[in-house]
């Protein structure tokens, strides 16, 4: 991708530091070179003229593939992280709301904003889809608001319904990874019979477009000899894959009809390795390339890493004013 010159060159500038942009540090050749080092960048500044030669950088960054659809290249979203590390503050710019200001003016023209999260840590998102920019680590160790978030997660997982799982927490989710023409189950197309309960599409770096489909269920999958409970067995979906990967969609914003390339199964409890197992012994080998399973783990990581509005009904109840408690009985 590219950014306009008008708007690189301002963010090099804030990265080298110069008179006009006061609230970054200034850096000479040295320090210019520790400060790549720092991003874990093979970057040593040549003693040319500090602008030009790291707005070359930049443009060099920006050519980097794109992790996915809206997001900067990793190792430029790891420069302005660098550039906007709170430790890095001026004088009279204790917060870095300043600086904050200042980047998202450049940012802002390119269809992107930078913003403090939770954690204190900066992150780069795009301004239409919400599409967060910085690296993302499904795995890494959790700040306590963030296992606050994903224990109200859980509970809200314990208690919805099906219905509920489908459109409060994976459609959101997928939307904000990039999924396109999101459809499911009570939408006005209607083109979801055939064992599907969303179909949707993804479109390649190179136009090229991938159909899947999602069978979902709330509860445990697993492979017992019948459905127990809010368990469900993986005999029940296997029907259901087959079909869904047998029949068409239609797209009506190519008005065009196309097979389902890729299956999820995802369910709001656990699936068990013995119900994965079960079903890709009676697949055949061509089938088993299009399923992925995804549980309610993946679910948590995916959320808690992309740090997703949780639905709703999850969020704790905001405090009652003191004046509009129900109670509240003038003395």
């Amino acid at each position: 991708m590219q950014f306009k010159a008008r708007n690189l060159r301002p963010i090099a500038e804030m990265v080298v530091g110069n008179k006009d942009h006061q609230w970054f540090q200034y850096r000479s050749s040295y320090y210019i070179t520790r400060f790549f080092e720092e991003c874990e960048m093979d970057f040593a500044h040549d003693g040319s003229s500090r602008v030009p030669w790291a707005e070359g950088v930049l443009a060099e960054l920006l050519n980097d593939p794109q992790p996915a659809a809206n997001q900067l290249p990793e190792r430029f979203a790891i420069v302005l992280r660098t550039l906007m590390d709170k430790r890095e503050a001026q004088d009279g710019d204790a917060d870095r709301a300043l600086a904050l200001a200042a980047l998202n003016v450049p940012l802002g023209r390119e269809g992107y904003e930078g913003y403090y999260g939770e954690d204190g840590q900066f992150y780069i998102r795009h301004v239409e889809t919400r599409t967060v920019s910085s690296p993302v680590n499904l795995y890494r160790p959790l700040t306590p608001v963030e296992a606050e978030r994903r224990s109200l997660l859980i509970a809200y997982l314990d208690r919805c319904s099906e219905d509920e799982l489908i459109e409060e927490v994976l459609l959101p989710m997928f939307r904000h990874l990039g999924y396109q023409r999101i459809t499911s189950v009570g939408h006005k197309d209607k083109a979801l019979e055939y064992g599907k309960d969303v179909w949707m599409r993804y479109k390649l770096p190179t136009e090229h477009v991938i159909y899947f489909g999602i069978q979902a269920k709330k509860g445990k999958l697993d492979s017992a000899g019948a459905t127990k409970g809010t368990n469900a067995n993986v005999s029940e979906i296997y029907q259901q894959v087959l079909m869904m990967l047998g029949h068409e969609v239609f797209d009506s914003d190519t008005n065009k009809k196309a097979l389902v390339d890729h299956a999820f199964i995802v369910a709001g409890g656990e699936i068990t390795k013995a119900a994965r197992n079960w079903l890709g012994g009676v697949l055949n080998a061509s089938q088993r390339s299009q399923i992925m399973f995804m549980d309610r783990e993946h679910i948590l990581n995916l959320y808690t890493a992309h740090r997703l509005e949780l639905p709703r009904a999850a969020q704790p109840a905001k405090p009652t004013p003191w004046g509009e408690m129900e109670d509240d009985v003038p003395f």
